[in-house]
């Protein structure tokens, strides 16, 4: 177990100074910032990075001769090629930038869906999933005539591995499921799943929306066929993401979205399209998201993870200890191995209302559904509140969310 005391390692004054949004007030309180599974905040490394773009940097890539079109293009390659080795793939040109994960999912959904699936064919999905990686698959199975089959959760927020395989079949063509919960927490087993699947000869995709932010990942020693995440939820800009795929997968799909930059060859009789990565960057990408995704990266490889780690555990139990002395909590999701996420309801108080008393104290939560219906109806609630952490926020903070909680309750009683 680890305790607030214990996660001293992190020099959180100095880390928090990097964050110049963490500085400011909300009313007469200091802001408690705890929506990081929403987005997170940046580092001044980040707005620097692409402010600096804007100010000296500024044009389009990719075939201008001009300095500035060469130097915006180097930047753009450079970004490619560190996100891809934060992530473990093997070459640059397995990295897809697009706008986030949602982008990523429809894109493999369209692309891997709309060419490889037939009538009868089976998507196998958990019940823990965020909806966008529920309705994309929705959409192509009724195009398609495939077939959804979904893996139940225990009553702690974990995906029974017994349950997974036994629903994997002969004509699963793509497992596609989370690394953690937005939900709940639940860090998923992903390679084991993924071996899994692939024994049934299964592709995989992994959402890992909800994992980046809480440390670099490997993607070769996971061994999926694809991961995908957004850039604003581990410290960088909103508008871009990354689809990783493997190389020889990618270039035997067909194109998400066609235009400028994705072709090789077009004239009024036909089309031939590039290989990866620019197979799928149709038009002028989100340049500086990547030079700011880029930023967010190097700043994170300097991070000591074991003590972000400790520190942000140390948080999550806090926050359970606080939170469960308050009559009337109830917490949702208990797996041994969690994100510093939580998710709770109180009483007699609706999430929106509890959401908003917690506003007025400068405390900045999640209330609803959390774009997790079907995980909500499995737990018998419309929705929850939740309080997500991040590896800026305090043992001070989480008192805040513990103080401001029981005033609710007392409004309420």
């Amino acid at each position: 177990m680890h305790t607030a005391t214990q996660a001293s390692a992190l020099d959180l004054s100095t880390l928090r100074a990097q964050f110049p949004i963490l500085q400011r007030s909300i009313g007469s309180h200091p802001l408690t910032y705890l929506d990081n599974a929403a987005t997170s905040q940046k580092p001044a490394a980040v707005i620097d990075a692409i402010s600096r773009f804007f100010r000296q940097d500024n044009a389009n890539i990719h075939r201008g001769v001009h300095y500035l079109s060469v130097q915006a293009t180097d930047l753009y390659d450079r970004a490619r090629a560190a996100v891809a080795g934060y992530i473990g793939a093997r070459e640059p040109r397995e990295i897809i930038f697009v706008r986030g994960t949602t982008e990523a999912i429809n894109l493999v959904a369209r692309s891997f869906g709309g060419s490889k699936l037939e009538a009868g064919d089976e998507i196998l999905l958990t019940v823990m999933e965020h909806h966008a990686n529920i309705v994309p698959w929705q959409q192509i199975a009724a195009e398609r005539g495939a077939v959804i089959r979904v893996v139940p959760v225990r009553d702690t927020g974990e995906i029974d591995l017994g349950d997974f395989g036994r629903l994997l079949s002969p004509r699963t063509r793509i497992a596609s499921f989370s690394h953690a919960s937005n939900a709940l927490g639940s860090i998923n087993p992903v390679a084991e799943m993924t071996r899994i699947a692939r024994e049934h000869g299964a592709v995989v995709l992994i959402d890992g929306a909800q994992a980046l932010p809480h440390g670099p990942i490997d993607v070769a020693a996971i061994d999926c066929d694809f991961y995908a995440f957004s850039g604003h939820k581990m410290f960088g800009p909103d508008g871009i993401g990354v689809l990783y795929g493997r190389a020889g997968m990618l270039n035997a799909l067909p194109p998400y979205q066609s235009g400028g930059d994705m072709i090789e060859r077009v004239s009024f009789t036909g089309t031939t399209f590039r290989a990866v990565p620019e197979r799928f960057e149709a038009g002028t990408p989100h340049i500086s998201g990547a030079i700011g995704l880029e930023a967010a990266v190097t700043w994170l490889r300097q991070l000591d993870w074991p003590a972000v780690h400790a520190h942000e555990q140390a948080l999550l139990e806090q926050a359970e200890t606080l939170l469960t002395e308050i009559p009337g909590i109830r917490l949702y999701g208990s797996a041994p191995d969690r994100v510093s996420l939580l998710s709770f309801n109180l009483e007699g108080v609706h999430p929106h209302d509890l959401g908003t008393i917690l506003d007025s104290e400068g405390v900045a939560i999640r209330a609803g559904h959390h774009c997790t219906q079907p995980l909500m109806q499995h737990l018998g609630v419309p929705g929850t509140a939740r309080a997500s952490f991040a590896l800026y926020n305090t043992p001070e903070e989480v008192e805040r969310l513990a103080s401001a909680v029981r005033r609710a309750r007392h409004l309420f009683a």
